[in-house]
């Protein structure tokens, strides 16, 4: 059951934490930024580093197949077919900051691991030998049958300023990586997530932050993922704001920050599977998953007839735990139908929700004057 009547801090100090908070979502973007296309005079990686520049009708894959460890390869304005498969240390891809550099498929795919996959840019190490340090900037990437950056066991990738538009699965991702950082992009009509972020739960780190998500099947997809930071994002169009998923794997997925985002209208309709119910409507939903902070997000406009409609939305999952001990705290929720505030999973526990501000909840209570403002 939820602990809403849990011993709860006062007004100084309610404000105080959310003041926090607050300074939490807007500083590690800021930071963030930074590290994104103002990296691109960043003296630690760049010092010695050849530049190697590619214009259209010239083969991206054969410049990054010639870079060394802190190498830029430069992309001109216009477009320029092809996968990108990058397996050295600390390389940057980037186009060009007052023009459009678009990356879109061959008619003939390479013989790369990416393009055989489908991807548009890859970033690509094994357990035993991670590709580490690699920056993505000031691309479009759209076209591709799945994913348009992807990162596995990549490292300390830096993804910034990309367009990641009507690719068949994701926008951009990481998968079995540490220390990720994505900021400042935009992922458009993908088929499934904007953003992704999978299968890391021990290593803190990724932030995910200042990105705008529209028209795909969920804005930001955390799934089997620890220590990540969801910070003042957009999301507005989608099927769902933030899907936050576990499962039976070990340690449970979760101790995640989700702070100071705004979603709107996410109301598209997208059908279920054999896992899942159709999705329609949702801000965040959290499914299987333990002890994530969920704060000071703006939640508005929601309305389905999915299990999982609603502003904060907690569901059973089909395997795993109870999604228990999260901390639902000082968040703004307006006109989400059937509820703005919804725990739905029979085995939470502990879950606590202090200072939202909302006009109905699942359970009666969850709000700061539930029942009393306009839905």
């Amino acid at each position: 059951m939820p602990r809403h009547l849990a011993p709860r801090p006062g007004p100084g100090r309610l404000r105080r934490r959310l003041t926090r908070y607050a300074l939490a979502a807007a500083l590690i973007p800021a930071a963030a930024i930074t590290l994104g296309p103002g990296a691109h005079a960043d003296p630690k990686v760049r010092a010695g580093a050849n530049v190697h520049l590619v214009r259209p009708g010239e083969s991206v894959q054969a410049a990054v197949d010639a870079a060394g460890p802190g190498d830029i390869i430069e992309l001109a304005a216009g477009t320029h077919p092809g996968s990108v498969h990058i397996a050295t240390d600390h390389v940057t891809l980037r186009g060009p900051r007052d023009a459009t550099a678009v990356l879109t498929p061959a008619a003939t795919a390479a013989a790369t691991p990416c393009a055989a996959a489908g991807h548009g840019v890859c970033i690509f190490g094994t357990a035993d030998d991670p590709v580490a340090g690699v920056r993505i900037e000031d691309v479009t990437v759209t076209g591709f049958r799945k994913t348009g950056v992807i990162g596995r066991y990549a490292h300390a990738l830096s993804v910034s300023g990309v367009h990641a538009r009507g690719n068949g699965e994701h926008g951009i991702g990481q998968e079995f990586s540490r220390h990720g950082l994505f900021t400042g992009n935009t992922t458009e009509s993908n088929g499934q997530s904007g953003l992704f972020v999978a299968d890391e739960t021990t290593a803190p780190g990724t932030v995910v932050a200042r990105n705008h998500s529209t028209g795909n099947r969920i804005g930001v997809h955390l799934r089997r993922t620890r220590h990540t930071a969801v910070t003042g994002n957009e999301m507005t169009g989608n099927c769902a704001g933030v899907f936050l998923v576990g499962d039976e794997t070990r340690p449970v997925a979760g101790d995640v920050d989700i702070v100071g985002n705004t979603m709107a209208d996410n109301n598209r309709y997208c059908p279920g599977n054999q896992y899942i119910a159709h999705i329609q409507g949702s801000g965040i939903v959290l499914t299987g998953t333990q002890q994530a902070r969920v704060t000071a997000n703006r939640i508005t406009g929601h309305r389905g007839d999915s299990p999982m409609s609603g502003g904060i939305v907690m569901v059973p999952s089909f395997a795993g735990d109870g999604t228990s001990f999260h901390r639902v705290t000082g968040n703004t929720l307006a006109r989400n139908d059937p509820a703005d505030l919804a725990e739905r999973d029979p085995r939470a526990t502990g879950n606590t929700y202090l200072g939202n501000v909302c006009g109905h909840s699942e359970p009666a209570g969850l709000c700061r004057g539930d029942g009393l403002l306009p839905r």
